[in-house]
């Protein structure tokens, strides 16, 4: 359990922003929350860190209807709509159908497009809630509106995202797959990606490697990363229990207080048959009892599951975050490792240009090679013994000047390997320093995403639970009145 230090909801605030002035139609409680806003370039308080929006967009995802129903190919088109006065938009109230794979399609591209940017997932379509219903079904159909819903809200808080061309063209667009093939083909940005094998690789040595020269700020911004998974981790188990020990979800009572209480109901109501002053009083008393566990129930299915969900929601998203941090601890990677490479390039070229340097001065040419062999020739030494002699010292003379030339093609490439490096690692830094920038102003945008959502649920989860206690003290309040008139003769 977390202590009283421990608490992982410190941070958030309460304040909401004003709404934006001159927009009429939207409630003011749609349009609370970062992302709402005019554009805040003239304010003077900004840091160079700090994210700027340039307008509003308010988005939703409803009216789901089953396509091609007769047919194999049958699937679900929901209705995009959005409210904005972004100037990227060709009109204030742009909305098309589109259909699940497209918002695959389009949150896929916008991860490539902008891998600074945290953005945020879709709804796992593996998950135990999909898996068990048909995804035809009312039941289902709602639920993945609303985490589609959920999705594009999240785009729409984000400043950049919420004005990138494809966002636009998804709400605007009348061919939107004529849209995907030109995207696909002329990506707005150099086209990074990597075979399955080059992918494989990296993940493997990454897995082994550390940043040697961490950067307190990001350390820091981990441990906060690591503290509110904490928390909402230990948060969805709490819940996932209290929701078990207080509704299944079957309609049959089961293992659960509402299976409790409807087995108390029924117990009640067969006591009312053997006691006939007191049937009436408990037959009421028995139908409350079951009034609440069908509250209880109701509760459930309104409340605890939807907070369950956007809580599990709300912690995918932060693995989204993570992942943008990690995408930068690689980018540092990258620079310090071509920054070791340049080392050892260097120092390589440096030891054969000694070894050149070294050779130079030992070429058996030399003032004292003559006058040794002049006083050979004085001596009347062998000349056959001599010839061999020289004919040796000249096969060495040819070794090294063949070992020297080699050593300075080495050298020449070598140097040009080093320019080519250097260019290299003045590019990894720039890109590592430009992506550090952009990641500190993501979870700026992160942390404002993060307080509204939390804001959210956890008003709801409140409401949730005020109805449900109102209802509650409503109907024990009108059985008082009935249990009281009950006279027991002593």
């Amino acid at each position: 359990m977390l202590g009283d230090d421990d608490d992982v909801f410190d941070s958030v605030t309460w304040e909401s922003p004003a709404a934006p002035t001159g927009y009429t139609g939207v409630g003011p409680s749609t349009l609370s929350g970062p992302g709402f806003r005019q554009s805040t370039s003239e304010e003077a308080d900004q840091g160079p860190h700090d994210p700027r929006w340039e307008g509003f967009l308010v988005t939703s995802v409803k009216d789901p209807v089953k396509e091609l129903a007769e047919t194999k190919d049958a699937y679900v088109s929901y209705l995009v709509s959005a409210k904005t006065n972004l100037p990227i938009f060709s009109t204030p109230n742009p909305s098309s159908r589109r259909r699940f794979q497209d918002f695959v399609f389009l949150r896929d591209h916008l991860a490539k497009d902008f891998p600074a940017c945290v953005v945020p997932p879709l709804p796992d379509k593996h998950r135990l809630e999909y898996v068990t219903g048909d995804r035809f079904s009312p039941e289902f159909m709602e639920r993945r509106r609303l985490d589609l819903h959920r999705f594009l809200q999240r785009l729409s808080r984000h400043p950049t995202l919420q004005r990138s061309t494809l966002l636009r063209a998804f709400f605007e667009s009348t061919e939107w797959h004529v849209h995907m093939h030109q995207h696909v083909a002329h990506p707005p940005g150099p086209d990074h990606s990597n075979g399955v094998i080059d992918s494989i690789s990296d993940t493997l040595l990454n897995a082994f490697s550390r940043v040697r020269k961490p950067d307190e700020r990001f350390l820091s911004m981990r441990e906060r990363v690591d503290k509110f998974e904490d928390g909402i981790t230990l948060s969805e188990r709490v819940w996932n229990r209290v929701r078990t020990r207080t509704s299944d979800g079957n309609l049959e009572p089961g293992e659960d207080l509402t299976g409790d209480y409807h087995d108390l109901a029924v117990a009640v109501q067969g006591l009312g048959f053997l006691e006939s002053g007191i049937t009436d009083p408990l037959n009421h008393f028995s139908n409350t009892l079951l009034e609440f566990s069908a509250l209880l129930r109701h509760s459930t299915q309104t409340t605890s599951d939807p907070f369950l969900i956007h809580l599990h929601s709300l912690l995918t998203y932060s693995h989204a975050n993570r992942a943008v941090l990690k995408l930068r601890d690689q980018k540092q990677m990258d620079f310090e490792e071509l920054s070791d490479y340049l080392s050892g390039v260097t120092s390589e070229r440096d030891r054969l240009a000694a070894v050149v340097s070294g050779h130079a001065g030992s070429s058996g040419l030399g003032l004292g090679a003559y006058l040794k062999d002049r006083v050979d020739a004085l001596r009347g030494a062998d000349d056959d013994r001599s010839r061999v002699e020289k004919m040796r010292k000249l096969d060495v003379k040819i070794k090294e000047v063949r070992h020297s030339n080699m050593v300075c093609l080495a050298i020449t490439w070598l140097t040009y390997i080093l320019a080519k490096l250097q260019d290299a690692v003045t590019t990894a830094h720039e890109t590592s320093d430009a992506f550090s920038d952009e990641v500190l102003r993501e979870q700026i945008i992160f942390q404002h995403a993060k307080e509204a959502e939390m804001k959210e649920m956890l008003g709801h989860l409140a409401d949730g639970q005020i109805e449900f206690y109102k209802a509650a003290m409503e109907e024990w309040d009108r059985i008082m009145p009935i249990i009281q008139r009950i006279r027991v003769d002593v």
